[in-house]
């Protein structure tokens, strides 16, 4: 039998540790899946650095689909799927689920369809050169070809953690990342297929990994069942998905906005070199905020379900214990990034001229770093209390408002390539304050009976 976890009796950091501890390792490991391939490009001979610069390009495509996966599944229907669970709706619950899954098959269909259209333009429009655009396409027409099985895989994982099996749901992640770590060097190196290879190996990994989620959804021991009947669209409940996902989505869609800017300005004040130190930046970002990420994804069913239960004393210690590990967490993680800087661009790529540019970038970078977990926090306890309107408002904040504009003004201002790194401190900065700010008003004013909770019940 599935470990089960209950998210209405027993201490309330328990049960987030519970969860969020598979979750933050499912995350790393399919961080793993994007992260391996890109150590192993970056020691291809002779052409590991161009190549990685050219997987790099494809960066805001990958993001892109991602979005997507949030849109429909762990922003999106997740969250209302544990509210629902929490009032003892089954039936709608399954509805929920039923639809996120039907929008992600049909969300990624029309994302390979364009494109596989529209690569080659869009490439040379984030920032690549001719000689980096063959691995960039290369990569990126392989990986379009399997987005379905990554948005399924992605988005429909989260049903299985919003149900409380979160060892489960790692496992969707081991298989695939285990798989795929075995095939890497299989055919970059042993085939001698290159970033097409990597790419292969990819798709191939996730593929596995949604035929697992597929079958815990539709088998005996899941309890929200996926079934063909759930998969009827009923607008109401598909705009109740949408519009509480699209706080994810703009997350998603803002994240490749600002790697198709910084990219691009990156490209044009400093050359391929700093496309790959940027590319390296967003891999070492990525290591650490994923398991940040994983721990405040895990409080979001927690929350989700007490608050529909209306068990509003119990979702308060939930948000306070997830902001304390966030704050902690990130603390450390700052001093190990600030201290040890070339240890982590060697992962990459050991290139004399990298690490000589890449030292000083990433202790730019970073700075700020510890307070990026505020908004990380505040973030997803909006989204996991339903709140749409506060939710996309910081999702827009942090990237479109802040990074964009910065990354485009401060190179020429003086800056130069300085510019496009200072810009992301910056956003943290003044976006981890003002989300979490607001949210404590906000969230605590209501919870503490300054204002009745409403709690949103979806169309039957």
């Amino acid at each position: 039998m599935a470990h089960q976890t209950d998210f209405a009796n027993g201490k309330v950091w328990r049960s987030i540790v519970d969860v969020s501890l598979p979750i933050t390792a499912a995350q790393l490991l399919n961080l793993l899946y994007n992260i391996v391939d890109r150590i192993y490009i970056g020691h291809i001979p002779k052409v590991g650095d161009i190549a990685l610069t050219g997987v790099g390009l494809s960066f805001p495509i990958i993001t892109l689909i991602m979005a997507f996966s949030m849109l429909f599944g762990s922003n999106g229907g997740a969250p209302l799927c544990s509210m629902e669970r929490g009032k003892g709706n089954d039936e709608e619950a399954e509805k929920i689920m039923g639809t996120s899954f039907f929008m992600l098959i049909c969300s990624g269909a029309v994302i390979t369809v364009l494109g596989l259209i529209f690569a080659k333009p869009i490439l040379y429009l984030f920032g690549a050169s001719d000689a980096s655009f063959p691995y960039a396409y290369s990569y990126l027409t392989i990986y379009l070809l399997g987005s379905v099985f990554v948005m399924v895989t992605l988005g429909m994982n989260s049903f299985i953690n919003s149900q409380g099996f979160g060892r489960t749901g790692m496992m969707t992640v081991v298989i695939g990342a285990v798989l795929n770590i075995i095939l890497d060097p299989l055919f970059i190196f042993v085939f001698d297929l290159g970033v097409q290879g990597a790419a292969i190996a990819t798709v191939l990994s996730q593929l596995v990994s949604g035929i697992w989620v597929i079958r815990f959804l539709t088998g005996p021991q899941a309890v929200l069942k996926l079934k063909f009947k759930s998969m009827r669209l009923q607008a109401k409940r598909l705009k109740d998905i949408t519009v509480l996902g699209f706080s994810g989505f703009i997350m998603g869609l803002t994240s490749s906005l600002v790697q198709i800017v910084c990219n691009k300005m990156a490209f044009l004040y400093g050359g391929d070199l700093y496309v790959t130190v940027m590319t390296v930046l967003n891999s070492v970002r990525e290591l650490f905020s994923t398991p940040l990420s994983g721990f405040s994804g895990g409080a979001v069913p927690v929350i989700s379900y007490n608050y529909g239960a209306k068990q509003f004393g119990r979702v308060k210690q939930a948000i306070r214990f997830m902001v304390i590990f966030g704050l902690v967490s990130s603390s450390l993680v700052w001093l190990l990034v600030v201290c040890f800087p070339a240890a982590f661009i060697h992962l990459f790529n050991s290139e004399p001229a990298l690490i000589e540019a890449g030292v000083p970038a990433i202790r730019t970078y970073f700075f700020g770093f510890v307070l990026m977990s505020l908004h990380m926090n505040g973030q997803n306890t909006f989204v996991a209390l339903g709140k749409a309107k506060q939710a996309i408002t910081f999702s827009l904040l942090r990237k479109v408002i802040i990074v964009v504009p910065l990354t485009l003004l401060l190179p020429g201002l003086g800056f130069g390539v300085e510019g496009v790194l200072l810009a992301e401190p910056i956003s943290n900065i003044v976006s981890g304050i003002a989300c979490f700010t607001t949210m404590y008003f906000v969230v605590f004013g209501e919870l503490n009976g300054k204002r009745t909770p409403k709690v949103k019940h979806p169309a039957p």
